[in-house]
């Protein structure tokens, strides 16, 4: 699980990784047990049966949207629920029935992709910003095409193929698009632009907040500023893109958590997704915890629909 971990990283792919801490017998999960949940509800791994797995996909996806670490506390009665909750800083609890028995504790990790920052050019601007950049913890690449999920783009090459990348970083839906450039020069090659005026809007030149900087890294200090604030909608007109929230001002943008449903007959919380169980009658898909659940559904849905 650790090495599939590594894997997504690299490959900037948002996922949870899902950890057992501490099971109380009879459980069929151990301590060290591991599972991913990826952005689609899949689970790879094993962190417990098909009822403990449906929790975790729910709580783990709600999580990409956060950002935040949570321990996760799993247990078949909602006797201690309350108390757990209002005890324990940082923990959920979530009490499911179908649970053959025992409880689990499972530490839910998501990890989303750093932010990305594509800086074209090699004046001594845009390797200051360079060096900035990753020691802020972003993600940085400086050849090659515009990713589609760069969070800000800076031109400082000095002429050299600036309108090729303004236009493929504003057609991308970059939020942040930036040129270095003098304000003469820089109206002038923003105003040439192929693509149209709202388009154009978007491009901030001269880069940066005005500072009165005057070496490279001081201006390369008020460019990753100023990226900053558009990322935390402090400078809406730089952006038609919302803030990526939490305070992870140097992660992606999280991912939205999908609808979740209620089991028609445990009435536990599912994950709306593909990969959850589900079942389709007279037109609307209903979600279960629990093969169980289903089974007994589709045995006679007309019980179980309001």
């Amino acid at each position: 699980m650790l090495a599939r971990a590594d894997g997504l990283r690299n490959q900037r792919t948002p996922f949870v990784l899902a950890t057992v801490v501490r099971a109380r017998r009879p459980t069929s999960a151990k301590a060290g047990d591991r599972a991913i949940v990826l952005a689609d509800g899949t689970i790879e791994g094993f962190v417990g049966g098909v009822c403990a797995e449906t929790t975790v996909r729910a709580q783990g996806l709600a999580l990409l949207g956060s950002g935040e670490s949570t321990l996760l506390r799993i247990t078949p009665t909602d006797d201690a629920v309350e108390t757990a909750v209002s005890d324990s800083d940082g923990l959920v609890v979530v009490a499911n029935p179908c649970l053959s028995g025992g409880t689990l504790d499972i530490f839910l990790e998501p990890v989303l992709p750093a932010a990305l920052l594509h800086v074209h050019g090699d004046a001594p601007i845009a390797a200051a910003l360079v060096d900035l950049a990753r020691a802020a913890g972003y993600a940085v690449t400086t050849d090659g095409e515009v990713a589609d999920d760069a969070t800000g783009v800076v031109v400082a090459a000095h002429g050299r193929d600036e309108e090729r990348v303004l236009v493929e970083a504003l057609l991308a839906g970059v939020p942040y698009v930036a040129l270095v450039a003098s304000p003469k020069r820089g109206s002038a090659v923003v105003a040439d632009l192929p693509v149209p005026a709202a388009q154009r809007a978007r491009v901030k030149t001269p880069a940066g907040l005005d500072l009165g900087a005057r070496t490279p890294m001081e201006v390369a200090v008020t460019i990753l500023a100023e990226l900053v604030a558009a990322r935390a909608g402090k400078l809406p007109h730089l952006t038609t893109v919302p803030a990526s929230g939490g305070g992870l001002l140097t992660m992606a943008a999280p991912v939205a958590p999908p609808a979740v449903a209620i089991d028609p007959i445990c009435h536990m919380e599912v994950a709306a997704v593909p990969s959850s169980l589900h079942s389709e009658y007279d037109g609307t898909t209903y979600y279960f915890c629990a093969p169980g659940c289903r089974k007994r559904f589709e045995a006679d849905p007309q019980r179980y629909v309001a």
